[in-house]
């Protein structure tokens, strides 16, 4: 063979893997409303960065007719490229081969470009589009997931790892997006289940839909198996890229710094935001908005619509990266209950694992309480977020606009737990419960004897929120290092941060913590 046909036979060879499964198979993908692969990784990936891995790679099962049908690459694209010029390994399952579904040599290109990421220290994306294991190589195939499951895991901490579903996602496929950091999903067009629809009705007789089932809006409501959902695929690959700007290479660096050039950092919305009635709702949205860079803009909501009555999300204050946890007064009050709780918690381990200091509003009048919250175990899911702030050794900024009561009080970053500056609002209340329910325990005998009961009941209660539903209190034993104007909130932060920039603190040597799962 001449040197011409050589390249020549590479020629055809590398065309025939950027068609993958043939143009009447990419129409229909494109039918479906789904990008190909390929297209994913162009849209992700800053134009001309993206270097291919494996782009030859065949299978190698011959049963059941698969000697007889062989695609270039395997039904998915990996390698590296840049992303907002940093280095980002990712893989690109490819629905127009074998429906995406993985085998042995599909699981080894995927192992391969993790290793990479591992050894390298950069964040590994994944775009999911997969039929699931391939049948026909029975055994390889599962044991290629594990091969994936195994790396998701030594992984885990080290470098950001972010799953995008663009597609079908079932059985065994859907437990490496779940040990992964975050999780996308496209509405309508990507789901996720271990078992499909056929299989429930067969087991449970449920009619249901592979979206009801197990499509974005289940998984962003009801389950909170996804952390963004997503209109469309460019959406929720600008929203990855957008989350990854966030984020650092690895567990040893630093997120990404911004220029940042101080102005007149006063806030006057802020002042008049928290209502004088105790009991009336606002928007925790309108504080944050007003406290980062950029406002609305500026912040990127994590898990947004579920157990909304926690916030989490990504922003930045002075330039730099924060992960904001906030409780929310409009829904349920800013309870704490068990799906607020596991999703701060894990919010918050993954802040602490990667370097991102944590801005915490806080809101709270306790525990929601109930059997359904007790049968289904808010003591250690509600442990599960205390036991994460407490871990954490992230610099570490409080600010407690209204209601900090009893438990929840310690467990939304106080000081006892570690936080580095705790600042309270005018507004706040810092209490062991609110006013009505420790009046009528500590003066039950008073209010018992009264002529008047609802009156002597006033008057003790107002006796107690002049007493303990302050921040003086606290800020006398030092656990809030100062009250502050709601105007000058954001300055404060920013000055705080600055000073912890530096902050060193360890953990004592262990193998592994074990918190309560």
């Amino acid at each position: 063979m001449t040197k011409t046909e050589k390249i020549a036979t590479l020629e055809r060879k590398t065309a025939e893997a950027l068609l993958g499964g043939g143009q009447s198979r990419i129409d229909a993908q494109h039918k479906k409303g789904k990008l190909t692969a390929r297209e994913r990784i162009d849209l992700l990936m800053d134009p001309g960065s993206f270097e291919e891995i494996g782009q030859f790679v065949m299978h190698r099962c011959k049963d059941f007719g698969l000697d007889k049908e062989y695609y270039l690459g395997d039904g998915v694209v990996t390698g590296y490229g840049t992303v907002n010029g940093r280095l980002v390994y990712v893989f690109s399952q490819d629905f127009t081969v074998f429906g995406g579904s993985l085998s042995e040599t599909h699981a080894e290109k995927i192992c391969k470009i993790m290793d990479l990421a591992l050894k390298n220290g950069a964040p590994i994306v994944g775009l999911n589009d997969s039929g699931g294991a391939r049948i026909q190589e029975g055994v390889n195939s599962l044991g290629g997931y594990a091969d994936i499951f195994y790396r998701n895991t030594i992984a885990s901490g080290v470098v950001p790892q972010i799953s995008a579903i663009m597609g079908p996602c079932a059985g065994g496929a859907v437990y490496s997006p779940a040990i992964t950091d975050f999780i996308m999903m496209v509405e309508n067009t990507s789901y996720m289940f271990v078992t499909g629809p056929n299989v429930v009705k067969t087991v449970t007789h449920e009619d249901v839909t592979s979206e009801d089932l197990g499509g974005a809006s289940a998984h962003s409501t009801k389950s909170g198996v996804t952390h963004f959902s997503c209109p469309n695929e460019v959406d929720c690959i600008m929203r990855l890229k957008k989350l990854l700007s966030y984020l650092p290479q690895n567990c040893d660096d630093e997120p990404p710094l911004l220029p940042y050039e101080p102005g007149d950092e006063t806030r006057p919305a802020l002042a008049n935001l928290v209502p004088d009635n105790p009991n009336q709702p606002y928007d925790m949205h309108e504080v944050i908005y007003e406290v980062v860079d950029q406002g609305e803009e500026g912040f990127l909501e994590v898990h947004k619509n579920f157990a909304e009555n926690m916030i989490v999300g990504f922003a930045r204050v002075g330039g730099r990266s924060v992960g904001v946890v906030a409780n929310q007064p409009a829904v349920l009050a800013g309870c704490l209950d068990i799906n607020s709780s596991v999703k701060a918690a894990r919010f918050v381990r993954f802040c602490d694992a990667f370097n991102i200091p944590l801005l915490v509003f806080v809101d709270v009048p306790g525990f929601l309480p109930g059997t359904d919250q007790e049968w289904r175990g808010i003591i250690t899911n509600g442990a599960k977020l205390l036991y994460a702030f407490c871990e954490a050794t992230v610099p570490r900024v409080t600010v407690i606009t209204r209601k900090a009561y009893g438990g929840a009080y310690d467990v939304m970053n106080s000081k006892h737990i570690g936080a580095d500056m705790n600042y309270a609002w005018p507004s706040a209340e810092i209490a062991v419960m609110g006013a009505k329910g420790a009046a009528e325990i500590i003066f039950r005998k008073e209010i018992a004897e009264a002529a008047d009961h609802e009156a002597m009941h006033k008057q003790k209660e107002d006796e107690y929120n002049q007493k303990f539903a302050t921040p003086w209190r606290a800020a006398h034993r030092g656990f809030i290092d100062e009250v502050i104007l709601p105007e000058n909130t954001r300055k404060k932060v920013i000055t705080a941060f600055k000073m912890l920039a530096n902050k060193a603190t360890s953990l004592p040597p262990k193998k592994h913590s074990n918190l309560p799962l």
